[in-house]
């Protein structure tokens, strides 16, 4: 062996050994290895709205007074994947959607079995119940077999119920400022 190989290896198992201690060091130093959460998580960024801060919802009978239906037609192709609009359609892996505004919700024409989430809800498909929907299946009927995400645009939302509204519901759009439960009566 050579003196130059001890001497290598001397240097790497020093600074080895220095590397660890300044890490045990640092990790004292800083806390790393806390056992608490601190008070406030993060930090702030200016510029961004607190949760609550922002606008509130807009009714969806005011979106529905300007609401596109062929704008809503062609939102609508994303959900001809599970769904039929026609009327007299078959049920596809989601029930056929003619005529649903105003139909009872969970029960269907076609015989399409609803998830019981979806059944327990009761009531009729009115346009703020197709909103909340059509906003967050899952959140509206925790539980329900329906994977679809939802549409985060209100404007979407309006545009495609004013769609279904036209296949075979046909029922008149709520006063643009009527409040929730004028509209729900309608």
């Amino acid at each position: 062996m050579d003196d130059r190989f001890n001497t290598i290896a001397g240097w790497t198992l020093f600074s080895g050994i220095v590397g660890l201690g300044l890490s045990i060091a640092s990790g004292m130093y800083f806390q790393a290895d806390k056992h608490h959460a601190p008070d406030v998580a993060g930090y702030p960024v200016e510029g961004v709205a607190e949760k609550g801060e922002g606008a509130a919802d807009v009714p969806i009978a005011t979106l529905l007074a300007s609401a596109d239906v062929a704008k809503g037609q062609a939102t609508f192709a994303k959900c001809t994947s599970c769904h039929t609009i026609n009327s007299g359609g078959a049920n596809g892996i989601g029930p056929n959607l003619h005529g649903v505004v105003g139909e009872a919700i969970g029960q269907g024409v076609g015989g399409f079995a609803f998830s019981d989430a979806l059944k327990s809800k009761g009531g009729n498909w009115s346009f703020d119940a197709l909103n909340d929907w059509l906003k967050s299946p899952k959140a509206y009927a925790p539980g329900t077999k329906m994977t679809f995400a939802g549409l985060s645009k209100p404007e979407d939302r309006a545009n495609v119920i004013a769609y279904l509204n036209t296949q075979g519901s046909n029922l008149p759009l709520p006063a643009a400022g009527a409040a929730p439960a004028e509209a729900a009566a309608k």
